[in-house]
């Protein structure tokens, strides 16, 4: 089987993206910052939080379900917020899409927030609540649950341990928890917004997990869209029970400012 995580940065670079998405042969897609503007009139919209402003995708969903037809999408919003059409605001639905081909069987889900909660009064002040899901699948004549988060961002913090992180991956456990039952394999990824020696992995690594990311000695799952300084967010995790064939980071074709990140188990 072949599992894609990518945060899609809100279909930044829609073209480019759809096109990769279409020729791309994953049976499971984790995808974070995905948005859904049910309401919108135009294919574009603006983000904007201070002097941050950002094209999104308004119909970001739709175009995902038509790109992948024989995928069953599931989102899980983290808020409702507004985007901007010139000045008019247009409300918008902000989170994780997780999509399964429709001959893998899910047989069990479980979706809940790691930080927060669900804000349906705008996106909130940072750090903003941040949503998981877990879905167990019948995989290759056997259970596997894949879990996916998109960690909170902090400003001020930056990418470093705190509190407020520490909650977030013993909820994101607890979540995985709820559903996995033994002998089953595990597969945790997203966008975790940490460093690669951060207490949200090595928890993670307590459960039996390996980490590709850094353990296939990639420098980084940012794209040169990204011009800040650190190179690292996403990662992908694996038990033991999971025959990893090959794992990749893809640099190119550009699709984010965050790289795919593939498995073949």
């Amino acid at each position: 089987m072949r599992l894609v995580c990518l945060n899609a940065w809100g279909g930044t670079l829609h073209e480019a993206l759809i096109a990769w998405l279409r020729a791309e042969t994953a049976d499971i897609l984790c995808l974070q910052e995905v948005i859904h503007s049910p309401e919108a009139a135009q294919d574009w919209l603006e983000y904007r939080d201070g002097a941050h402003v950002l094209p999104q995708r308004a119909r970001m969903l739709d175009d995902l379900r038509a790109a992948l037809p024989g995928h069953v999408a599931t989102f899980c919003p983290a808020a409702t917020g507004v985007l901007w059409d010139g000045e008019q605001t247009v409300p918008s639905h902000w989170g994780l899409a997780t999509l399964v081909r429709d001959t893998v069987p899910v047989i069990g889900q479980v979706q809940g927030f790691v930080h927060k909660g669900y804000s349906a009064e705008g996106y909130g002040d940072h750090p903003r609540s941040r949503p998981a899901h877990v879905v167990r699948v019948w995989a290759e004549g056997r259970p596997v649950v894949v879990a996916q988060m998109h960690g909170l961002r902090d400003p001020a913090a930056g990418k470093a341990d705190t509190p407020e992180r520490a909650a977030q991956v013993g909820r994101l456990i607890g979540l995985i928890e709820s559903l996995r039952e033994p002998g089953d394999g595990l597969i945790v990824c997203g966008d975790f917004n940490v460093e690669p020696e951060s207490e949200t992995l090595k928890r993670l690594k307590a459960l039996g997990l390996r980490e590709l990311v850094t353990e296939g000695g990639f420098p980084g799952t940012r794209t040169a869209s990204y011009r800040k300084p650190g190179r690292f967010a996403d990662y992908l995790l694996v038990s033991d029970t999971i025959d990893v064939q090959h794992f990749d980071v893809l640099y190119e074709p550009e699709i984010s400012d965050h790289c795919p990140l593939v498995l073949e188990f």
